[in-house]
């Protein structure tokens, strides 16, 4: 009687079908990221911004409630709705991304952010990565078009456009996050495996070519010579106090607030966060957060395995490829292994365009992954 109630209830229906354990580690991954946005940037606030000792803290939580609504909205709407509705915004987000060079906030050389007078500063990429996943897995996977080398050849056009517009900003880490994300889910979908390193190899050497011989990538070859030849240039001092910071940390940290990172080195608390954390905490710390992200790739791959609609499975491999690439560019970073891209860490960074992206991300995986009523 009292199952037979509550059934009546939309929102039950939502609860009985989503997958708790990955919203389980979701939610983890989120209250993490403001306890250590809120041990990270006190110091900041009140030392640099002569402000609340709190307001970074703040606004990251009102980011991440916000996220909250979209991960509920994005999982709670029907499959066929959520389609619609990332075709609309992926638009929209393509809309801003085209006029970020044209209008864009340019911060340290770069045209990344956008500011709109019904909007707060925004980096449009990161709102048209999620739905880029679904738009190229819906091409990919459609029905209209029996070749698939077809599709293939149309999701590479559109992916290439979207990289041209981040080479022109240009963001060297959100080009290969992309490229990197395309080539997975063409791979996945079948492709010859000769073609697609033949592609990858291509588009690689294209890219250093412009870093190269372009006067406007000057000083992304000048950190990249400086990453292999450390004595040619200072492009190390970030990536190398945060390497620092990890070795004083230890296995168990100096103890919270007695890190020294978030004051020496800019933006810690975004590019740097692993080695903020690993200060303070400790390396142990630091693999327990790894560890989460771990369960929830396997987490979410057993869904895929499961999963029965092709369209879905690509749509889940791409979207947590995004995130697992993106974790590892940034560990990478921070233990020196590549070049500063100034790439977050999803969930964890500070930065509300990085947290909304996720949220999105977070969403359409809870959706495609609820249990069929």
């Amino acid at each position: 009687m009292r199952e037979k109630f509550f059934n009546h209830i939309p929102y039950y229906q939502w609860w009985k079908s989503i997958d708790k354990f990955i919203l389980s580690l979701i939610l983890l991954l989120f209250f993490i990221g403001l306890f250590f946005s809120l041990v990270s940037t006190s110091l900041i606030a009140s030392d640099k911004l002569d402000t609340n000792t709190y307001f970074f803290f703040f606004k990251h939580t009102f980011f991440v409630t916000f996220g909250f609504f979209l991960i509920f909205f994005l999982s709670y709407v029907s499959e066929k709705n959520l389609y619609r509705i990332s075709i609309a915004i992926f638009g929209f987000s393509l809309l801003l991304l085209f006029l970020v060079p044209l209008i864009g906030v340019e911060i340290k050389g770069s045209k990344r952010w956008i500011d709109l007078y019904f909007l707060p500063r925004i980096q449009p990429i990161e709102f048209v990565k999620p739905f880029l996943i679904v738009i190229l897995s819906l091409i990919i996977s459609s029905q209209k078009y029996s070749k698939l080398s077809l599709k293939h050849i149309l999701s590479f056009f559109i992916t290439a456009f979207i990289v041209s517009l981040l080479i022109l900003q240009p963001d060297i880490g959100q080009t290969l996050l992309i490229s990197l994300s395309w080539l997975i889910l063409v791979f996945i979908s079948g492709i010859n495996l000769f073609f697609l390193i033949s592609i990858f190899s291509i588009l690689l050497i294209g890219l250093l070519l412009m870093v190269i011989y372009f006067p406007r990538f000057e000083y992304i070859k000048n950190r990249l010579f400086s990453f292999f030849n450390p004595e040619t240039g200072t492009y190390n001092f970030q990536s190398d106090k945060a390497l620092e910071s990890i070795v004083s940390g230890g296995f168990f940290g100096k103890g919270i607030g007695e890190g020294t990172l978030k004051n020496r080195v800019p933006e810690a608390h975004t590019d740097y966060i692993i080695s903020v954390i690993s200060e303070e905490f400790g390396v142990i710390f630091i693999m327990l957060i790894l560890l989460i992200f771990l369960i929830f790739l396997i987490s979410v791959l057993r869904k895929v395995y499961d999963e029965k609609n092709g369209k879905n499975k690509l749509i889940l491999t791409g979207l947590i490829s995004l995130i697992l690439i993106q974790v590892m560019i940034h560990v990478g970073v921070n233990i020196r292994l590549f070049p500063t891209t100034g790439m977050t860490l999803p969930f964890l960074s500070y930065g509300g365009s990085s947290i909304i992206s996720v949220s999105i991300i977070s969403g359409i995986i809870l959706n495609l992954t609820k249990r069929k009523l």
